[in-house]
């Protein structure tokens, strides 16, 4: 009889462990996470948080898919079919608030994850044009950015915001970054506006074989663009980022955010923020972007922040705004 009821127990645990077994079995997440083009820094991104995601031991099976980046991930994320997207700041506000690329759609409802990294406004020239401040462009030869690009929609609100007109105080070009490289190496460009992560490596080329000096903009401005434009904000390019750069230098940064539904249970974007925050270094291998997954820079918001992202950005002292 003993014997009996020490098989009964046995069973009766086996049962339950079975049962507890298969509970946390299929209390797995699936996430989709909406990259961007093989090219881009997005794409491998996706990859590597989907990697990092997955093997966390936090009940997450994510996979990253490739996309045409900003505005279709925040569409993807919006209607449900991706679970997270990445997205530039500019692309971002003009989702959440139904203007321009997204009139049709109207304001999507779309909240932030985290902010990833910045992209800084580059405003670069050599030693031998002689400018070393934002108000020496004036007359000289500028190349804005390529038509119809993101560095010239970003370089026209700067210059906006200083009051200069493209058209009449500046001899305008109009190069793509590859032309913007090769023409600052043979002298045919006197400035060059970019925009890109730090550090970019069309800055590093030209520097490779000319003295390159970066142009801050001045704080008055700064603040001016800013304040017309929601999703920019300052951004300081830390020193020695560069070659022969010996001070960190003042500009404006559109950021690249993480993207998710308003919906999203609170639970899962809180174990999310902090499984990519915490692996941060393992991310780093492979991204160096990932540098900056840090909560204070992380905590970057242009829209509301997920409620439980707060959650997480609060346990470490970092206020942000939720609705």
């Amino acid at each position: 009889e003993c014997a009996m009821k020490g098989k009964k127990i046995l069973l009766i645990v086996a049962l339950v462990c079975l049962i507890t077994f298969v509970g946390t079995a299929y209390a797995v997440t699936y996430i989709t996470i909406a990259s961007g083009g093989i090219g881009g820094t997005y794409y491998p991104l996706g990859g590597v948080l989907a990697e990092v995601l997955t093997k966390a031991g936090i009940d997450i099976k994510a996979t990253s898919r490739a996309t045409s980046a900003s505005r279709e991930n925040c569409r993807l994320v919006a209607s449900g079919r991706a679970h997270i997207g990445m997205s530039m700041g500019s692309t971002l506000y003009q989702a959440y608030t139904g203007t321009e690329a997204f009139k049709d759609d109207g304001a999507l409802p779309l909240r932030i994850l985290m902010h990833m990294y910045p992209a800084p406004h580059h405003i670069v020239t050599t030693k031998g044009t002689g400018i070393t401040k934002f108000e020496d462009i004036r007359g000289k030869r500028v190349s804005v950015g390529a038509p119809g690009g993101g560095d010239q929609v970003l370089t026209n609100m700067i210059l906006d915001a200083a009051g200069i007109n493209p058209d009449k105080d500046i001899k305008k070009q109009q190069l793509t970054q590859p032309e913007g490289v090769m023409a600052l190496k043979d002298g045919n460009v006197d400035v060059v506006f970019w925009n890109f992560a730090a550090p970019g490596s069309a800055v590093l080329e030209v520097a490779a074989v000319r003295d390159i000096v970066l142009i801050p903009i001045p704080q008055d401005i700064v603040n001016k663009v800013v304040e017309k434009y929601p999703f920019m904000f300052p951004y300081e390019i830390p020193k020695g980022t560069y070659p022969g750069q010996n001070e960190d230098i003042l500009t404006v940064a559109d950021g690249n955010f993480l993207v998710v539904h308003k919906d999203m249970d609170e639970g899962l974007a809180y174990k999310l923020v902090k499984t990519i925050i915490e692996k941060r270094e393992e991310i780093m291998q492979s991204i160096p972007q990932a540098v900056h997954f840090v909560p204070k820079e992380a905590s970057v918001a242009i829209i509301p922040v997920h409620p439980g992202a707060a959650k997480y950005f609060k346990e470490h002292g970092i206020e942000v705004p939720v609705e």
